[in-house]
């Protein structure tokens, strides 16, 4: 019965990781040849769809993690998918002004180049059991820079929103109302722009970590391969 739940589990956990990797390669995809062809003005045009799938697609992972099919904290998901959900949906979808901005094309591209590493990684640990050497070194390393470049693109794009967000009073509720309840888009999106200064340093030394453990268990486990031969 393990065993059959075992096959399972890396069955539909390939499967996944191989069909967001796919979405996240037409984002890249469309972001590039869009911004060669047209300019940045156009990029959000042409990713929108793929985009929205591919990143949306990802709270199966706050799941996976809940239900224990993976070993990725919930503590550490949770932040950076609904980081993510947020930006895509309750500011570029929401918020037509801001999506001709450069920073969305910087944004893009940052995500889909780290999500296609991130993917194909794991897709291939669950297929195969292993990535290559060269592989483990680009999903622990390509962060130093693209996770920087990601969040001044997330943190500018949210801050070009809030006039929109104010003068537009979307997803905001205004009291009297039969719940009595009131909640202001504009100051929840301040507030998460506050988390934002002590969060994205705390995310940063935490994926250092990461990085750390895992190219130093990669290196002993070279040395054992070598000394066994």
């Amino acid at each position: 019965m393990a065993g059959s739940f075992s096959f399972v589990r890396r069955v539909y956990l390939t499967l996944y990781n191989w069909i967001v990797f796919a979405g996240w390669a037409q984002v890249l995809y469309f972001a590039v040849k869009t911004l060669k062809e047209t300019g940045h003005e156009h990029v959000y045009d042409a990713v929108e769809k793929p985009l929205q799938l591919a990143q949306t697609a990802a709270v199966l992972e706050i799941l996976h993690g809940l239900v224990g099919l993976v070993r990725s904290p919930v503590s550490a998901t949770l932040p950076q998918i609904g980081s993510r959900l947020f930006l895509t949906w309750g500011i570029l979808y929401s918020f037509p002004e801001v999506q001709s901005h450069f920073l969305v094309a910087s944004l893009v591209i940052s995500w889909s180049i780290t999500e296609i590493i991130r993917y194909s990684f794991f897709g291939l640990k669950e297929a195969l059991g292993f990535a290559p050497s060269w592989h483990l070194w680009l999903r622990y390393s390509s962060f130093l820079v693209l996770y920087p470049t990601g969040i001044t693109s997330e943190v500018g794009l949210i801050y070009l929103a809030l006039p929109h967000i104010k003068a537009s009073e979307m997803y905001s509720v205004r009291m009297p109302n039969t719940l009595n309840f009131s909640f202001d888009f504009f100051y929840a999106t301040i507030l998460v722009l506050a988390i934002y200064v002590p969060g994205s340093p705390h995310m940063y030394r935490y994926m250092l970590g990461q990085r750390k453990r895992a190219l130093s268990k990669s290196k002993r486990e070279l040395g054992t391969q070598s000394k066994s031969l």
